[in-house]
């Protein structure tokens, strides 16, 4: 069943979804040529991620109930795209390897979203 989602949910939802495809269409036809191999794999990976997390925004907008744990998922997948995946852009594009530090502080909002989906999708006690 459909949940109410907030306009700014919405928004989140719609950027992360339309940015996923657009950074992977920019990976694939404006730095193809650009970036070497190893560059290009680091970018796709970050889009690859960006794109499922982005799917999984959706879901849990709209199929968790309303609550906590809906939220602290949606919030932390949206982090995780924009850590994780934006700091995998960051290097492909020739970021200083420091910004390789927030990669997994990306990777841990991405597990922390999933684990509120698990808290979200438990029998509700009445």
């Amino acid at each position: 069943m459909r949940q109410p989602v907030s306009t700014a949910t919405a928004i989140v939802v719609g950027l992360a979804g339309a940015s996923a495809v657009a950074l992977g269409a920019f990976g694939a036809h404006a730095l193809r040529g650009s970036l070497d191999a190893a560059a290009m794999a680091t970018w796709h990976t970050g889009v690859e991620y960006h794109f499922w997390h982005a799917l999984a925004l959706l879901v849990a907008a709209m199929g968790l109930r309303e609550g906590r744990a809906r939220n602290v998922a949606i919030g932390a997948f949206a982090a995780g795209i924009v850590l994780f995946s934006g700091s995998l852009y960051a290097l492909a594009l020739g970021a200083p390897r420091m910004v390789g530090v927030i990669t997994p502080i990306g990777g841990v909002a991405f597990i922390a979203g999933w684990l509120a989906v698990v808290s979200a999708l438990r029998p509700h006690r009445t």
